[in-house]
């Protein structure tokens, strides 16, 4: 591990334009459950994959209202960890140096943010945004717990929780930066994700296309384990830290 971690940090040192996706296991390791993990308390005898839908919340917005505000309230007591202030440290570093940056991230949690990085591609949309579904038009900074469910805007129409359900479409713009920094860069980071959804787990294809280097940071073995450069095993808020601290002493 020791030796895969200096090559990926000369790697790092060296790169002109650098690209991260996350998943789910980055926030897992600030405490917040992963659509695979099972529901507890009032939630347990409710089905993720079924209330993450359309179809869903026009059945029954209000279970989904609620089922996402409290989601929302889980995610703002949680602390980012140091993989999460590991990317943002990195991100000034390389910026710092005249380089390119780009965090890509599946999760909804917007940790990242809190940790101090800027101008992340939120693939998978935001849990603390939520939207109008008639005009599209989104609204932050909303009171938690909310005083209503489903909650309605201050022009009293239907909001929804800016996140991609299943079913649905990821934002275009949104896609068309992932494609774009991936086919550019030069260093490659796939950082606790699963790499079994798609389009986020071809990003790595995309770059590698590009004839750039691929690091797999990650607790399990996933389907690009055999295709990166370095795969390194363990908790991204563990390697980060020490990958950082190795490449900008």
């Amino acid at each position: 591990m020791e030796r895969a971690i200096q090559g990926v940090a000369e790697a790092l040192r060296d790169a002109r334009s650098v690209v991260i996706v996350t998943g789910a296991g980055v926030s897992a390791e600030s405490r917040i459950p992963t659509f695979r993990d099972a529901m507890e308390g009032l939630w347990k005898s409710f089905d993720p994959m079924k209330l993450a839908t359309p179809e869903a919340f026009e059945a029954d917005p209000e279970t989904v209202s609620r089922w996402y505000d409290f989601r929302r309230a889980k995610c703002l007591e949680a602390i980012p960890n140091g993989g999460h202030v590991a990317l943002a440290r990195m991100q000034r570093e390389i910026e710092s140096r005249g380089g390119s940056f780009t965090l890509l991230t599946q999760n909804v949690d917007r940790l990242h943010q809190r940790a101090g990085s800027r101008d992340v591609v939120e693939l998978h949309g935001s849990i603390m945004v939520w939207r109008c579904v008639e005009t599209g038009r989104r609204y932050e900074d909303l009171p938690v717990p909310f005083e209503e469910f489903p909650p309605r805007s201050p022009e009293d129409t239907l909001l929804r929780p800016d996140v991609v359900w299943f079913g649905e479409a990821l934002p275009e713009a949104a896609l068309e930066r992932a494609f774009e920094a991936s086919s550019a860069c030069d260093l490659f980071f796939s950082v606790g994700t699963s790499a079994v959804v798609y389009p986020a787990a071809g990003f790595v294809d995309v770059a590698r296309q590009g004839g750039a280097q691929a690091v797999e940071v990650n607790r399990d073995e996933t389907p690009i384990s055999d295709a990166v450069d370095w795969s390194l095993r363990g908790a991204s808020g563990e390697i980060l830290p020490r990958l950082v601290a190795e490449a900008f002493r």
